[in-house]
């Protein structure tokens, strides 16, 4: 049974869907006004894990990620480009999704966008001034933080921390101090500087404020109230408080029955970030010559809830890692033994997965979860000179299975595979090793080495075992 970390609580609790069969996982999307950077992702990926984690266990999974394409950021930057917001906008969408593609995050069942309803938004306003949870000054309309009790429980924020009315609102910005409780804005009246960004409605000329962006949308695909909610932690407050607030306010039910927050990525000590000039983005890293499926990696062998510190080294370390995986899924399909043995290879199937099992449902202990695989690899390399090729084939089964959890090793196999194809085509390999074999056989060992000498300079390396030489790629 899957355990999540209750922040309100601060301990595991078992998890429960509403519809035994389905979960409702929401997690908050990108502002699209710049490149995603190495901090932002390790959100997509927490959440691509939980979510995978979840369809294994058997639930069919609706994942909505909103996407944020108007604020002040981006029409700030909008402006600074001379381009329309939609054109700005859509720039910076486009390569969010080519950086979810290259980490193989799966895309969520739904996308989105906040310009595209504005019509929810305003009603949900509506439905909150008619309750007076929320009223106007000027051309702007502010929630009342003060008729919602409940307000700060997510975060433990007591009542006499918070600063009354709306007084020191900090005007109407988008961009909130992280300990200010003000009243906040749900609809930001037109300002000169907002352009030709602006909606005429029935609650006014303007824009939406950014938190009543997130219930809008998580309540229209998801319903009033849903399964999971997920983002960074320095979204807890005052972003997803005040979702809060504002949703059970204007429905009166819980809002969300699960919240999951991923700790932050920091580099030399500090958190990354666009505005400390430290933040990695894929591109720049693919610049520098690093893989973004080990990106992947890095951003998951940590429990969601540590802090990473992040450094350009990591990508060694689960560089010999992703040799660990390559190496043993070749050792799988170079089994060529038909012959029957003694070794219950089911039974080691059986224990692992259940240990992996066990670290995922406490509260997604990855470490846990990879120390299972670890130690299923080291056990089948003990039994790899007597295993047959049907043991072979559920072996591989399995470590395709725990892969659509962790999402790296089939596109690690597959993309070994193709390599290693493709040079052995070129070496004419396979006519190679037969030629060194027999020269081998007759001793003519000076002629066996000058084919493996060949074989090298095309990057292949030659493995001899019990059954037979394996073909493989030299690592760099």
């Amino acid at each position: 049974m899957l355990k999540i970390y209750d922040p309100i609580s601060k301990k595991n609790r078992e998890f429960e869907a509403i519809d035994p069969e389905k979960v409702g996982l929401y997690g908050c999307g990108p502002t699209v006004y710049d490149h995603v950077h190495v901090g932002n992702l390790r959100a997509y990926v927490f959440v691509d894990l939980l979510k995978r984690y979840l369809q294994y266990g058997g639930y069919d999974v609706r994942h909505v990620m909103n996407i944020t394409d108007v604020d002040d950021k981006t029409i700030k930057g909008s402006r600074a480009a001379g381009k329309t917001l939609k054109e700005f906008t859509e720039k910076y969408l486009a390569a969010f999704l080519e950086d979810l593609e290259k980490l193989n995050i799966e895309l969520p069942d739904v996308m989105p966008k906040a310009t595209d309803h504005i019509e929810e938004m305003v009603a949900l306003i509506e439905r909150l001034l008619e309750k007076d949870y929320a009223y106007r000054v000027d051309d702007s309309v502010y929630f009342r933080i003060a008729k919602f009790p409940k307000y700060g429980e997510l975060v433990g924020l007591e009542k006499q921390e918070l600063k009354k009315d709306a007084e020191g609102r900090l005007g109407n910005a988008d961009e909130y101090g992280k300990e200010e409780a003000n009243d906040f804005v749900l609809w930001k009246g037109y300002r000169e500087e907002d352009g030709d960004v602006y909606w005429d409605t029935r609650i006014g000329k303007g824009r939406p404020g950014w938190h009543i962006e997130c219930s809008a949308m998580a309540m229209k695909y998801l319903g009033e109230t849903f399964d999971i909610h997920c983002g960074g932690v320095d979204l807890m407050f005052p972003h997803h408080v005040n979702e809060i607030a504002q949703s059970e306010a204007a429905t009166g039910k819980t809002f969300v029955n699960n919240w999951m927050h991923n700790a932050h990525v920091i580099i030399d000590g500090q958190k990354m970030s666009k505005s400390l000039g430290n933040a990695y983005t894929v591109r720049d890293l693919m610049e520098k010559g690093y893989d973004p499926l080990l990106l992947r990696m890095i951003l998951l062998k940590t429990h969601y809830r540590t802090v990473i510190n992040f450094t350009l080294d990591d990508f060694a370390q689960v560089r010999a890692m992703a040799d660990r995986f390559e190496e043993f899924m070749l050792h799988i399909d170079n089994v060529i033994n038909v012959e029957y043995n003694e070794v219950d290879i089911e039974a080691l199937i059986v224990e692992y997965r259940g240990k992996f099992i066990e670290a995922m449902d406490d509260d997604l202990n990855i470490s846990g979860a990879f120390a299972a695989v670890f130690d299923f690899m080291n056990a089948v390399n003990g039994y790899m000179d007597e295993l047959n090729t049907e043991q072979a084939k559920n072996i591989k089964i399995c470590m395709f299975e725990i892969d659509e959890v962790l999402g790296f090793i089939r596109e690690l196999y597959d993309r070994y595979r193709m390599e290693l194809t493709k040079r052995i085509d070129e070496a004419n390999a396979d006519e190679l090793v037969k030629q060194r074999n027999e020269a081998r056989k007759a001793g003519d060992y000076a002629k066996a080495d000058e084919i493996r000498d060949t074989l090298t300079k095309h990057g292949i390396e030659l493995k001899d075992g019990t059954h037979g030489t394996i073909i493989a790629l030299i690592k760099l």
